[in-house]
C-alpha cells in the first residue's frame, strides 16, 4: 500500500510527467473548443435533416415527434397510475398529484416486479399478462382495483408514435426477444391483456419514453424545463420544438415535444474524423457494429471499455505495467464505468488509492506512476464525453433560442442517468462546456429524481389537463360561435328592422333609422368638372379638388391639402368653428391657383344628421370630443353658408352633404356601376344602398331610387340580438360611453372587438384556463386590448413569439406558448363573429335588392371601406363566404374603397350637377 506522506511526494514530482505522456500518447481524444463549436454545427445540421419531411428517413438523428404538447404548469391533480418497462424488472407507481394555492404535492407508491428469462424471450402475449397480472395485485394491494384511473405508460425500447396512446415497437433491445411485438402497437397489447383478464379497467392515456419522463419530471419542479438529457447506460435528448418546424406533423401552431434519438449522431459518417482507433474498436466488438456511433463515445455501457482498451494498448508498448497485462485486464466488460468514478475521486488523494485497488482486482502490480496515469486515461475519456454532450445540448440550446428569437435564452435541462449522478466531475465539467459554447444561454440543470416513472404519471396529468381544459374553453367559445341556422336568423331579423325603419308609421321606434340621403342616382360615366370637397370626421379635416372627365379615358384626379382644427374651436362657438373651416377653404383655393373662383362642393359630414334633402343636413348631436355651441339641431350647409358670406372672398354651391358610407359607395360607384351598397367597417360600421322610391315611405314620390344611410349600428338597440350577446358582450356594452345603444356595432366594429377578447381572455383567467391563472394589472384595464392586436395576431404571416410580445407588452411576461395559441383561437373567433354578423346583415342588404326588383338571381357590388375590413387578414374572406352562403341567389361582388369619404362627396356633387343639368 502506498503511505500518504509519500503519495503527496510523488503526487507533485510525478503527477506532471505522468499527465503529459498519457496527454501526449491521447492526444486524438482531447478536442478544442473549436472542434466542439464544429460537433455542435454539425450536430444542428443533424437536427434539421431529422426535422425536414424529405431528409427524415435518411437523417441519422432522428427527431421523433413524441405528441406530447405541453409541459406541466403547475396546476394539474389527481390520481395516476404509471408503468415503467425498461429492462429486466419494471415498476408500477401510484402518484397523487395535488394542488393548493401554495404549492403542488406529488406523492408516489410503488411496487417492482421481475420479469423472468423466460418471459423476455418468450411470446409477446404471455408478457403482457405477466405485466397486467403485476399491475392487478398492485391495484389489488392499494385498494383502487374498481376505479378505472389514468395510466401513463413508460416503455424504455425503440418505438415510431403516430399519437400520444400509440408506440409502435421497432426492436426489441436490451435483451428482450418476445416475439410477436416488434410493428405492433405496445398500448393496444397491454389493452388487449387487461380486457382479456377483464377484473379492472384502467385508462391508458400516454406512452413515453425515459427521455420525456426526466423532463417531463423537472418541468413540474421547474417551468422553464423544456429540454430532457440521459447521460447513463445509453444516452439521449429530448426538447420541446415549435410545430412549424417538424414537418413529419401535420399543423404548425404550438409545440411538441421531440425525441432525439441523439445516439445515432455520426451513424452516417458525420464524426468519422473526430473518431479514434478505440472508438472504432469498441464499435466492432459491440452487439451493433456501425449504430449509435455518438453513444459510444460518450455513455456508461462503453466508457469503461474504452478506459480498458487503452490501458491494454498502453501496456503492450511497455507505456504502463512494465509492459505487463493480465487475462482480467484482456477481458472485455471487466473495467467498469463505474471504476472511472471511483478513480477520479479527487477527495484527498482517494482516487489514486483507488486506481491501485481496482488495478490489484485485475491481477496488476501497478506503481504510482501507473495509477497517475491510469487515472488521467480516465480523465481524459470521460472529459471527451462530458464535452461531446455539451456540443450537442448548445446545439439544442441555439434551436430554441432561435425560435423563441431571443437575445439570451433562460431555460432548464432536466437531467437522468448514472453517469451524470455518480461520475464526480461529470455534470461540472458539462455545466462549464455549455456555458462556453452558448454564452447567451442562461441554463439551469435540474437533476431529475425518478424520472421515468413520475415522469409517465405527469404526461399523463399534463394530457388530462390540457384536454379537461381544451373542454371547457370550447364550451365558452362555443357561445360566440354561430351557426349557419343562427346567422340566417339574423338576417332575417335585419330584414324586419329595415322595413320598420322605411315604413312611416313605425320609423320612430325602429333601430335601423334607414335614413333618406337625397342621393338619388350613382354615377354613370358622363359626369364631368371641376368639384370641391370638405371631409370632416375628426381633429383634421380635409379639402379636396377633384377633377371628373368623362369620355372614353374616364379619370379623377385628386389635390387635397389636411387642415388641423385646433381644440379652443371644437369646444368654441359655431360660428369660430366654421369660420375656420371658410379661412382654410380659402387657404387651398389660393394654394391651388383658384382663388375667387365658384365650384359646387360636396361636404362629408360624419357626425349624426337627419337630411330632408340632399343640401340639408341637420346635426343632432356632436360626437368626437367636438363641442361647438349653436350647431346642434341646426343645419350644417346653412352654417357653411353662412360662414362664406361672412368671408366675401368666394362663393361656392354646397350641393351635397354625405356621410362616409354613402362617399363610399358612389366612389365605388364610379369604377364600377354595378355598385349599389356602400358598407364601412372601421371603427365603427354602417351600410346604404339604392332603395327603390315606393319604399321610402318618409319622402314623398315613387319614381327611381334613393341612397338609404341604414345607421345599422344600432340594431339590437330593442333586444333584437338578445340571444346571441353573450356575457363578454354586456360586459364591453355597460362599460362603454352608451350602455344599450349601438348593439351590433358593439359586437363588429374595430371600437369594441379588442375590449371583447379582453373580457374573454379574463374570463379564461379567472377560471384557470389561462396564463396559469395569473392575471395582469394591464389586463384589466379596459380598452387596453387593442383591435389592431387582433390583425397582428391572425396574420398568417405572424410567429406565435409575436403573439407573445403583444401579451408581453400587456405585462404577461411568465405567459408560455400554449397561452398564445389560445389567446389567437379567442382573436379568431371574435374576428370570425364579427364577419359573420356582417355578412347577415349584408345578406339582407343584397337580397332586399333583389326581391324589390323581382329578381331571381341579382349581380351587384357592395363598395367598402374601414380599417378592420382593410387590415384584418381573415375578415374579407370570412364575409365573402358567409354572404355566398346566405344570400345563394345574389352574386356580389367587393370593392375595397380608396378614398372613399372626401372623394365620394365630390363625385355625389358631380351626379347630383349631372342630374341637375338633365332636368333643365
Amino acid at each position: 500500500m502506498i503511505a500518504s506522506h509519500l503519495l503527496a511526494y510523488y503526487f507533485t514530482e510525478l503527477h506532471h510527467d505522468q499527465v503529459q505522456k498519457v496527454d501526449k500518447y491521447l492526444y486524438h481524444l482531447r478536442l478544442s473548443e473549436e472542434n466542439l463549436m464544429d460537433v455542435s454545427l454539425r450536430f444542428r445540421r443533424e437536427m434539421d435533416r431529422g426535422l425536414g419531411r424529405d431528409t427524415s428517413p435518411t437523417a441519422a438523428v432522428k427527431m421523433l415527434p413524441t405528441f406530447v404538447r405541453s409541459t406541466p404548469d403547475g396546476t394539474e391533480q389527481g390520481d395516476f397510475l404509471a408503468l415503467d418497462l425498461g429492462g429486466t424488472n419494471f415498476r408500477v407507481l401510484l402518484v397523487r398529484v395535488s394542488s393548493n394555492s401554495k404549492k403542488q404535492e406529488v406523492e408516489m407508491e410503488n411496487q417492482i416486479y421481475a420479469i423472468p428469462e423466460d418471459l423476455m424471450r418468450g411470446s409477446g402475449s404471455e408478457l403482457f399478462d405477466h405485466i397486467v397480472e403485476c399491475l392487478a395485485i398492485f391495484l389489488e394491494k392499494l385498494g383502487i382495483k374498481d376505479k378505472k384511473l389514468p395510466l401513463g405508460f413508460t416503455f424504455s425500447f425503440p418505438c415510431q408514435q403516430t399519437k400520444l396512446d400509440e408506440s409502435i415497437l421497432v426492436s426489441w433491445t436490451k435483451g428482450f426477444k418476445a416475439s410477436g411485438v416488434e410493428g405492433k402497437d405496445v398500448v393496444s397489447m397491454l389493452r388487449a391483456a387487461i380486457k382479456k383478464r377483464g377484473d379492472f379497467d384502467i385508462d391508458i392515456v400516454a406512452v413515453i419514453n425515459d427521455t420525456v419522463g426526466t423532463m417531463m419530471t423537472c418541468g413540474y419542479d421547474d417551468h422553464h424545463c423544456e429540454i430532457g438529457l440521459i447521460v447513463g447506460t445509453g444516452t439521449n435528448a429530448c426538447y420541446m420544438e415549435e410545430m412549424r418546424n417538424l414537418e413529419t406533423v401535420e399543423g404548425d401552431e404550438g409545440r411538441m415535444c421531440v425525441n432525439m434519438e441523439w445516439g445515432a449522431f455520426g451513424d452516417d459518417g458525420a464524426l468519422d474524423d473526430l473518431r479514434t482507433p478505440f472508438d472504432v474498436e469498441i464499435d466492432a466488438g459491440s452487439l451493433n457494429p456501425g449504430k449509435q456511433l455518438f453513444e459510444k463515445m460518450i455513455s456508461g455501457l462503453y466508457m469503461g471499455e474504452l478506459v480498458r482498451l487503452i490501458l491494454v494498448k498502453m501496456a503492450k508498448e511497455e507505456l504502463l505495467f512494465q509492459g505487463k497485462t493480465t487475462p482480467e485486464l484482456l477481458t472485455t466488460g471487466h473495467f467498469q464505468t463505474s471504476f472511472i468514478s471511483a478513480i477520479e475521486n479527487e477527495k484527498n488523494n482517494q482516487g489514486l488509492l483507488n486506481a491501485e485497488q481496482i488495478l490489484q482486482g485485475l491481477g496488476l502490480t501497478p506503481s504510482t506512476e501507473d495509477c497517475v496515469a491510469t487515472q488521467r486515461v480516465c480523465q481524459i475519456v470521460s472529459t471527451r464525453a462530458s464535452q461531446l454532450c455539451a456540443a450537442t445540448l448548445a446545439a439544442v440550446l441555439r434551436q430554441i433560442r432561435d425560435n423563441k428569437a431571443a437575445e439570451r435564452l433562460r431555460t432548464t435541462v432536466g437531467v437522468d442517468g448514472s453517469v451524470y449522478k455518480n461520475h464526480p466531475q461529470f455534470a461540472r465539467r458539462l455545466h462549464k462546456m455549455v456555458r462556453r459554447l452558448v454564452p447567451d444561454c442562461d441554463v439551469r440543470f435540474l437533476r431529475s429524481e425518478d424520472g421515468s416513472g413520475k415522469g409517465a404519471a405527469m404526461v399523463t396529468a399534463v394530457a388530462y389537463r390540457l384536454a379537461n381544459q381544451h373542454a371547457e374553453r370550447q364550451r365558452i367559445l362555443d357561445k360566440l360561435r354561430l351557426s349557419h341556422d343562427q346567422l340566417l336568423e339574423v338576417k332575417r331579423r335585419m330584414a324586419e328592422a329595415m322595413e320598420r325603419g322605411l315604413s312611416r308609421d313605425t320609423h320612430g321606434n325602429a333601430t335601423v333609422k334607414m335614413l333618406p340621403t337625397y342621393v338619388r342616382s350613382t354615377p354613370n360615366g358622363t359626369e364631368r368638372g371641376d368639384f370641391l370637397a370638405l371631409d370632416l370626421g375628426g381633429t383634421n379635416f380635409r379639402v379636396l379638388l377633384v377633377r371628373v372627365r368623362s369620355g372614353k379615358k374616364r379619370s379623377v384626379e385628386m389635390h387635397n391639402k389636411i387642415y388641423a382644427i385646433p381644440q379652443d374651436l371644437m369646444q368654441g362657438t359655431g360660428d369660430e368653428l366654421f369660420d375656420h373651416i371658410v379661412h382654410c377653404i380659402a387657404d387651398f383655393m389660393e394654394y391651388m391657383g383658384m382663388k375667387g373662383a365658384s365650384l359646387p362642393l360636396g361636404f362629408t359630414f360624419s357626425f349624426p344628421c337627419q337630411q330632408n334633402r340632399l343640401d340639408e343636413g341637420i346635426l343632432l348631436k356632436w360626437t368626437k370630443g367636438f363641442r361647438a355651441t349653436g350647431c346642434e339641431g341646426q343645419d350644417v350647409v346653412t352654417l357653411l353658408k353662412d360662414a362664406i358670406h361672412r368671408h366675401e372672398e368666394f362663393d361656392l354651391d354646397v350641393v351635397a352633404v354625405v356621410n362616409d358610407t354613402v362617399g363610399t359607395m358612389m366612389t365605388c360607384g364610379y369604377e364600377d356601376p354595378y355598385c349599389e351598397v356602400g358598407l364601412i367597417v372601421g371603427t365603427g360600421t354602417n351600410a346604404c344602398y339604392m332603395e327603390e322610391m315606393e319604399n321610402v315611405e318618409l319622402v314623398e314620390g315613387n319614381e327611381g331610387r334613393m341612397c338609404i344611410n341604414m345607421e345599422w349600428g344600432a340594431f339590437g338597440d330593442h333586444g333584437e340580438l338578445s340571444d346571441f350577446c353573450t356575457t363578454f358582450d354586456h360586459a364591453v356594452d355597460e362599460r362603454s360611453a352608451n350602455p344599450g345603444k349601438q348593439q351590433y356595432e358593439k359586437m363588429i366594429s374595430g371600437m369594441y372587438l379588442g375590449e371583447v377578447v379582453r373580457n374573454v381572455l379574463l374570463d379564461f383567467t379567472s377560471k384557470g384556463l389561462l396564463f396559469r391563472g395569473r392575471l395582469s394589472e394591464r389586463l384589466k384595464t379596459r380598452g387596453i386590448f387593442e383591435t389592431k392586436f387582433l390583425s397582428q395576431i391572425e396574420s398568417d404571416r405572424l410567429a406565435l413569439r409575436q403573439v407573445r410580445a403583444i401579451l408581453q407588452h400587456l405585462g404577461l411576461t411568465s405567459s408560455t406558448c400554449d397561452d398564445s395559441i389560445l389567446v389567437k383561437e379567442v382573436c379568431t373567433v371574435v374576428a370570425r363573429r364579427a364577419a359573420q354578423l356582417c355578412a347577415a346583415g349584408l345578406a339582407a342588404v343584397v337580397d332586399k335588392i333583389r326581391k324589390n326588383r323581382h329578381l331571381e338571381h341579382l349581380r351587384v357590388t357592395v363598395g367598402v371601406d374601414g380599417t378592420l375590413y382593410k387590415l384584418h387578414p381573415h375578415f374579407s374572406t370570412i364575409l365573402r363566404q358567409t354572404l355566398r352562403e346566405l344570400a345563394p341567389q345574389c352574386e356580389v361582388s367587393i370593392m375595397q374603397s380608396e378614398d372613399g369619404s372626401g372623394k365620394g362627396a365630390a363625385l355625389i356633387t358631380a351626379v347630383a350637377c349631372r342630374m341637375r343639368n338633365e332636368a333643365k
